[in-house]
């Protein structure tokens, strides 16, 4: 007899005996249920707040990088912390000087502030984010306008007082009505609406959405005269952008007059650095989760071993039989196995229905992907689940001796 031909067999052998205890095989597949349904959800928690995570900062954009006096990663000193709080802020004759300095795609200096008050007529939107940039904003962004148009370079040199809002500003306060053409009021300041930003969602728990963008010119003379600014630069493709960020960094140090002994005191931000950081901490959330979740597929594995050394011990007549009349070890212990496996298995079909049901059920209000990938995950888990929990008894099965199994009663 070939092995498929000993496989075949096996599952046949397999399933009557799991047919003919159907409640002793339901309560042993429960603990393997249970165990996939863990592990199962806290991968899909894993994996869909993982995309939930790519896709808020897809805003930032993978070619752009962002000068600011700080680095988004910083050491975990306080030391580290308090030196780059004495770092000298970032003015925007620096940003007009790094534009002259190189080659670039756009270059936007960027000042922002918060907690000012907008009104439009009776209404107000305190919470709105004002931020102040050129028409270049508009590229190293990676917004859109959905009405209107954006600043262009007229307006950002002038400093005209007009603005463009989001969806939210819009919705708060002309809701529903036009905005286009109106003017709002910005600390007591009118700035006329030329255009509305398409709807983008939130970045890291902020809304995107509630924002207010108008001339930086007009923002230093009425928002904020000394504020720190921040440098957008979008570099020309995706290629080489090791050697655009190190062009782009001793651009920099020429631009603040540093010493070559002396220390950068800005930081060139990338988007890789969040992505990096999120992935190392949720890498680390998902081995000790799995590891925890992993107990109760430990607990269902011994369930499986401790029914299959009783189901050895019922069928040792059987076994004696079947190796009197020419059965092979290997033929024994592969039977018991695909047992131990087959049941197993249907713990774990049993078990990604009932965590695919609940990601349904917890999708609008955690982000979970059941993904084609943790599907195969899981019932590979399941399946060394049961070859591992079956193998002793398999093991000893096969090791009978036909002649003393003959004799048990």
């Amino acid at each position: 007899m070939n092995f498929f031909s000993e496989l075949r067999e096996g599952f046949g052998i397999s399933w009557d005996a799991i047919r003919a205890h159907k409640l002793r095989s339901s309560l042993t597949t429960l603990g393997i249920v249970i165990g996939i349904v863990t592990v199962t959800l806290m991968a899909a928690a894993i994996e869909g707040l993982d995309k939930a995570f790519l896709q808020s900062i897809s805003s930032l954009g993978a070619d752009v990088f962002y000068v600011q006096r700080n680095s988004w990663i910083n050491e975990n000193t306080e030391g580290s912390w308090l030196k780059a709080q004495k770092r000298r802020p970032i003015r925007l004759a620096e940003a007009e000087a790094l534009a002259g300095q190189l080659q670039l795609a756009a270059v936007a200096p960027v000042a922002n502030d918060s907690g000012n008050s907008v009104k439009y007529k009776d209404r107000s939107a305190s919470t709105a984010f004002i931020i102040g940039t050129t028409d270049e904003y508009l590229d190293t962004s990676g917004v859109a306008v959905a009405q209107g148009r954006f600043l262009t370079a007229a307006d950002a040199e002038g400093g005209r007082p007009i603005c463009v809002i989001g969806s939210e500003v819009a919705s708060n306060l002309f809701r529903g009505e036009s905005p286009i053409g109106e003017k709002i009021k910005i600390e007591d300041q009118s700035f006329e609406v030329v255009g509305i930003l398409e709807k983008q969602g939130t970045m890291l728990g902020w809304s995107l959405d509630n924002r207010i963008i108008v001339p930086l010119r007009q923002f230093l003379a009425e928002i904020h005269n000394r504020p720190e600014v921040e440098i957008h630069v979008k570099v020309k493709g995706l290629v080489q952008l090791d050697e655009a960020r190190e062009e782009l960094r001793q651009a920099m140090r020429h631009v603040r007059h540093l010493a070559p002994n002396q220390p950068d005191d800005f930081a060139v931000n990338q988007q890789d650095q969040i992505v990096d950081m999120f992935h190392r901490v949720t890498g680390r959330i998902a081995i000790i989760g799995l590891c925890i979740t992993s107990l109760s597929l430990f607990v269902g594995g011994i369930g499986i071993m401790n029914i299959m050394f009783v189901s050895v011990a019922e069928r040792t007549r059987e076994i004696g039989i079947r190796k009197a009349i020419g059965a092979k070890r290997r033929t024994i212990l592969l039977q018991f196995l695909i047992e131990a496996a087959c049941i197993c298995l249907i713990g774990g079909v049993i078990g990604l229905g009932i965590a695919w049901l609940a990601t349904l059920a917890v999708k609008h209000i955690l982000p979970t992907s059941l993904s084609f990938n943790i599907v195969v995950m899981s019932l590979v888990v399941s399946l060394l689940t049961g070859l591992i929990s079956g193998f002793l008894p398999a093991w000893r099965a096969a090791r009978m001796n036909p002649v003393d199994a003959l004799r048990n009663e």
